[in-house]
């Protein structure tokens, strides 16, 4: 496990580190913050963000004493981006943060997840139960739900009819770059609250989207999701888990989270009535508020971090 630097993606006043890290067969970046014997706290990001969609919780929940690694999955930022589709499945995905977890030297970690970082994490609380000791949800159905969702009626199914578009080769890619990525920061901008993205939050993210194999590995993720879809042998998660959810969120129905949670053998649910699926910028404080009465306090007094 190395370290490096790199001005030009961290934040200013946060005491945070970039790492990249082997696991998986691939080679991923990570920010990584908080006393390192403090309890291992994994932020997962979707799509189309990177680490930077947690960057507001990094610093409350390092100076809260705990290990905050977020990594830039596969496919995204300044992580490996291996060709084919195939590269992308969840079963894959899930074993980068095993690896993740094993390289940090640690047999658990609390796992939290927004967007596809939920899928990922609901992923490892039924495959990987043993190496989680609390799992976050925010704003993705379990996969079971968000299947019984789709089959049930057609709400859902045009809410996520994007999917399908991005199932197209190529032609994705190059229409999102268009216009230096008008379409995904239009995209951002039209389905949060209004002045949720700053400049910066928008310049940081489209520096992340320009990074050479970017564009079509984010889009893989869609691609993989349709091409190799898995349901659990077991749809119960036995890891206490946390749903957290922005009730106005327009690509995901929220009777998703409720029914989510049943399928939890420790299972509580938080709705946010005024966040969209962007909570996490939204509603910063809250989040780190529901994480930190959510999680176990950490066992010995917290560093002191920038």
């Amino acid at each position: 496990m190395g370290s490096t630097l790199d001005a030009t993606v961290l934040p200013e006043s946060v005491g945070a580190e970039s790492v990249f890290i082997d696991t998986n067969g691939v080679r991923l970046h990570t920010v990584q913050a908080g006393p390192e014997d403090g309890p291992l706290v994994v932020l997962l990001h979707g799509f189309p963000e990177c680490w930077y969609g947690w960057h507001r919780q990094l610093g409350p929940l390092a100076k809260a004493g705990y290990r905050v690694v977020i990594p830039d999955q596969r496919g995204y930022n300044l992580s490996d981006k291996p060709a084919g589709v195939a590269s992308y499945r969840l079963d894959e995905l899930a074993a980068d943060i095993v690896g993740l977890i094993d390289a940090c030297g640690r047999e658990q970690a609390i796992v939290a997840g927004h967007d596809w970082g939920a899928a990922v994490a609901w992923w490892l609380g039924l495959e990987y139960p043993d190496r989680l000791s609390r799992l976050c949800i925010v704003n993705v159905p379990h996969p079971t739900v968000f299947e019984e969702t789709l089959r049930e009626g057609w709400s859902q199914r045009l809410k996520s009819a994007y999917f399908l578009w991005f199932q197209l080769s190529i032609l994705p890619e190059l229409t999102t770059q268009l216009g230096d990525w008008w379409i995904a920061r239009r995209a951002l901008e039209s389905t949060s609250r209004p002045g949720t993205f700053s400049r910066t939050d928008l310049e940081r993210y489209q520096l992340a989207w320009s990074r050479p194999g970017a564009a079509t590995g984010m889009i893989n993720w869609y691609r993989a999701a349709v091409r190799h879809r898995r349901q659990p042998v077991d749809p119960r998660v036995s890891v206490p888990t946390l749903v957290l959810w922005g009730a106005r969120d327009q690509f995901l129905q929220p009777s998703m989270a409720r029914d989510s949670r049943n399928y939890c053998e420790e299972g509580e649910l938080r709705l946010v009535e005024e966040a969209s699926h962007w909570i996490l910028h939204e509603e910063s404080a809250v989040v780190v508020e529901a994480l930190l009465e959510f999680l176990p306090e950490p066992p010995v007094a917290p560093s002191t971090h920038g």
